[in-house]
């Protein structure tokens, strides 16, 4: 095989030394003024320009017009370069039968720019890294991202050491736990922190928290103290609160500061804060007292001070809210960053609206697992053992299979008295009753996740769900009537079903479908109610319950029509 590997020594430093050098040519580039010392005041405005209305419009441009007879002529003379002027759109007359013009180019996707791996593997067994760099200048972090799912992992440490810091470093954030302490075990203590000082601290509490022992180590040992001691106390809130998804870097004002000295303060931070477009305005004690968004300031007078423009009406949320719930403040008021505090209401830190979303993701992949009774876990499903998913599974399988139990002594007691016809439509019955109980189910935990229905709401939801349950009971009712005549009588001439056969199925699936609403319904927000999480009472629990309600529905009914004794 002629490929090189890249993982030999001899490779490895021959491409860190090119990376290396690379560093020192971008750091050693003069930069551009800091944008924080030049004072607003002294930047040049145009003649036309307007503090209250802007730039003054452009004149429009001469109509020029022409005769329908001119027209042919004058577009020749400006095709040639003749000197005739150019006809506006208006002068044009439409045609009948025109064809139709010639669409312009659309604009690239991103995925039409994005470089094949093969392509970038080349590069690096060709030494093409300046080539390498250029193809994936402008290709997001998360698509960098997913090479490593493509590549082979000899080649992981060379990629990687290839990107730029800083999009080494968003790259990083997107990974796997598992590629993430691969890349991090082929650092050496320098490159390692070099990337920790390009992450976010959330970013990296986020990744301390699914890293071996070892690994964490490593990190903590190349943090510098600040950021150590900012790391520790992160994690040292309760699991699933506000705290452990909060970042500490923020812009944060105080009330007496004046517009242009706000953005001044901005431009000079703004490179290592998480977001600049929310700031926040605090006292001296940190107390939070308001808010002020970029664009506020930007159109505000230079010499206001913030108290005079902020908005004093705050959301927030303090450390140990759950963080379900501060991800539902985002859903509600389409926050870009909310602010968290502290007992004492000072303010420590914020959540963005990045967090927010992969805290929904998780909880809707989570409420997705318990509703098809299986333990949620985080690693994807190629990337999970038999063994693992097993594990998930085989609990939730077992207790189902106990609880179905009491179907099967129901059935074993009036099996003997019921007739050998009336137990053909017992799959029947059974079935369509989970399945009215799943629908009624699955409908209140959406509420409930939604934040629409309320424990408090169970009498509402309950009338609700009976009133469906009627009306689905009494279509399904005639439908079943329908059915047993039509297909079990006459199609499969069974003369035992009689008429009386056939009401009594179809009365049961009526009063069946009923209370398999009644109780898919009731379940959940009981659930809720006492603290259990509402996803658990969904399609196979409540199956499960219907499934025996249901045989108990059909015998008393069964009973009552035929006068069968047990």
């Amino acid at each position: 095989m002629e490929n090189q590997n890249p993982e030999k020594n001899e490779d490895l430093r021959e491409l860190t030394a090119w990376v290396e050098e690379e560093n020192r040519k971008e750091e050693s580039e003069p930069q551009p003024q800091d944008a924080a010392t030049v004072p607003l005041s002294s930047i040049e405005k145009p003649d036309d320009f307007s503090e209250t209305e802007g730039l003054s419009p452009e004149p429009d441009p001469p109509k020029i017009e022409f005769s329908e007879e001119e027209l042919p002529e004058q577009i020749s003379l400006f095709l040639e370069g003749e000197g005739g002027e150019a006809p506006t759109v208006e002068d044009v007359p439409p045609a009948a039968d025109a064809p139709d013009a010639p669409e312009e180019d659309e604009p690239l996707s991103p995925e039409k720019n994005i470089p094949e791996a093969e392509e970038l593997l080349a590069m690096i067994r060709e030494r093409r890294y300046a080539d390498f760099r250029a193809a994936l200048e402008d290709v997001p972090p998360i698509d960098i991202a997913e090479y490593f799912e493509e590549i082979p992992r000899a080649y992981y440490t060379a990629f990687f050491r290839l990107l730029r810091k800083e999009q080494a470093a968003e790259t990083f954030v997107e990974m796997s736990s598992e590629l993430q302490a691969h890349i991090i075990n082929s650092f050496t203590d320098r490159e390692l922190s070099d990337m920790l000082d390009e992450l976010y601290l959330d970013d990296t509490v986020d990744i301390i928290e699914e890293m071996p022992a070892n690994v964490v180590k490593r990190i903590l040992r190349n943090s510098s103290r600040e950021d150590r001691a900012t790391i520790n106390r992160l994690l040292s809130y309760p699991k699933d609160s506000a705290g452990t998804i909060m970042t500490t870097e923020y812009v944060r004002f105080t009330p007496g500061m004046t517009v242009e000295r706000a953005l001044r303060h901005i431009r000079s931070v703004a490179i290592d804060k998480e977001t600049i477009y929310t700031c926040y305005v605090t006292d001296a004690d940190r107390h939070l007292i308001g808010l002020v968004t970029a664009k506020k300031l930007l159109i505000s007078p230079l010499d206001a001070t913030l108290d005079s423009i902020m908005e004093d009406s705050v959301i927030f949320a303090t450390t140990t809210d759950d963080k379900e719930d501060v991800a539902k403040i985002f859903k509600k008021y389409g926050f870009i960053a909310l602010p968290v505090v502290d007992r004492e209401q000072r303010l420590v830190g914020i959540v963005t609206v990045d967090d927010a979303i992969d805290v929904l993701n998780e909880e809707t992949e989570e409420d997705f697992a318990k509703m098809a009774a299986i333990t949620p876990t985080e690693t994807s499903y190629l990337k999970t053992s038999a063994f693992d998913i097993w594990k998930a599974r085989i609990p939730w399988l077992l207790l189902l299979m106990i609880s179905a139990t009491f179907s099967s002594i129901i059935l074993n007691k009036f099996e003997s008295a019921l007739p050998a016809f009336l137990v053909l439509f017992v799959p029947m019955l059974m079935d369509t009753g989970g399945n009215s109980g799943s629908q009624a189910s699955v409908t209140v935990i959406r509420g409930l996740s939604l934040g629409d229905i309320e424990f408090s709401d169970i009498l509402r939801v309950i009338w609700k769900e009976v009133r469906v349950g009627i009306f689905c009971g009494v279509s399904l009712g005639v439908v079943a009537f329908g059915k047993v005549m039509l297909v079990d009588r006459l199609m499969m001439g069974n003369s035992d079903v009689t008429v009386i056969v056939a009401l009594a199925v179809a009365l049961s699936l009526a009063l069946t479908i009923v209370v398999a609403k009644l109780i898919g319904c009731t379940l959940p927000l009981l659930a809720r109610k006492i603290g259990f999480d509402p996803a658990v009472m969904a399609s196979p629990f409540i199956t499960t319950i219907v499934d025996a309600l249901s045989l108990l529905v059909y015998f008393f009914i069964s009973k009552t029509v035929f006068g069968f004794t047990i």
